[in-house]
């Protein structure tokens, strides 16, 4: 089992003063105690062919403190022995098999460091440095969430988002979810507050918990990517579309309120959206030879 993370550490304020070089060279380890830590919490379920390349991302993050949480769902692959095989403290919670939001909840009250993030196992982190940009974000900001953006990883390469995604406001992410769940990192004590994820949904869980978590603080926004977000026929946001897409109306409109005419504008775009997805998923495909 991982060390108990001692909160009283970290909720004294950070120094003003930079550490000069000679500090840093003397005491390597000195920048992660002055950091807040991290629990990572990834849910799998038979997720051997991807979990490696994850686990990796994880491990081989650098100048922070890393509670790291896995979350089963029966596996009967090679999941389990390649976790259990992992060189460090690790938690495992086993036999969650009451859907992905229940697993994530499972994993959230496990959880004891200062900031949360939620990685699917076929998702990674791009480079060593992710985790201590996002944790000096924190410091410096004193924000109480945050969200980065994600490269697509598709046949091997990483691909570029192909929008610009728009500048927060809760307005904003009402008309569409842009925060991307694998870059998004939250404090566990505002996550508490919100009360995790709502378990009825099954594909919008996170838009839900991004609408919740907007009432009660703003986010930073880092323009850079922090994350690769794996596009492969197995994920449920590829072979489920349709369904996350009349979930995702579902949710926007119960934190829409009751005014008709912004409830039929939601409606209206939820049609168009649909219909854009529909046609395009009929075109020929162009060719690469």
């Amino acid at each position: 089992m991982a060390k108990r993370f001692d909160e009283d550490k970290t909720s004294c304020k950070p120094k003003k003063r930079k550490l000069s070089n000679k500090v840093r060279h003397r005491f390597p380890n000195i920048m992660t105690t002055l950091l807040p830590g991290f629990s990572i919490i990834t849910c799998t379920r038979n997720s051997e062919p991807w979990l490696a390349e994850s686990i990796s991302s994880v491990l081989g993050q650098e100048a922070v403190d890393v509670e790291y949480i896995f979350v089963d769902g029966q596996s009967t692959d090679g999941t389990l022995s390649r976790i259990k095989n992992i060189e460090r403290p690790i938690k495992l919670i086993e036999n969650r098999c009451a859907g992905i939001s229940d697993a994530m909840n499972a994993g959230l009250a496990a959880a004891t460091h200062e900031i949360v993030a939620f990685l699917h196992s076929d998702d990674f982190y791009l480079h060593a440095d992710v985790l201590k940009i996002v944790a000096e974000s924190f410091r410096t900001t004193r924000c109480q969430w945050l969200f980065g953006r994600t490269l697509s990883a598709i046949d091997g390469q990483l691909i570029p988002e192909g929008y610009t995604a728009p500048s927060y406001s809760r307005r904003q992410l009402l008309r569409g979810n842009f925060i991307p769940h694998p870059a998004c990192f939250v404090k566990r004590s505002l996550l508490g507050q919100a009360g995790g994820f709502n378990t009825q949904f099954r594909y919008a869980m996170d838009y839900d918990l991004w609408l919740r978590l907007s009432l009660l603080a703003e986010p930073l926004q880092i323009k850079t990517p922090l994350t690769a977000f794996r596009e492969h026929a197995g994920s449920l946001s590829t072979r489920e579309r349709s369904a996350a897409m009349r979930e995702d109306l579902q949710v926007r409109l119960a934190h829409t309120g009751l005014n008709p005419v912004t409830r039929l504008m939601h409606t209206t775009r939820y049609f168009v959206r649909r219909w854009r997805d529909t046609t395009q998923a009929h075109l020929p495909k162009a060719s690469h030879a």
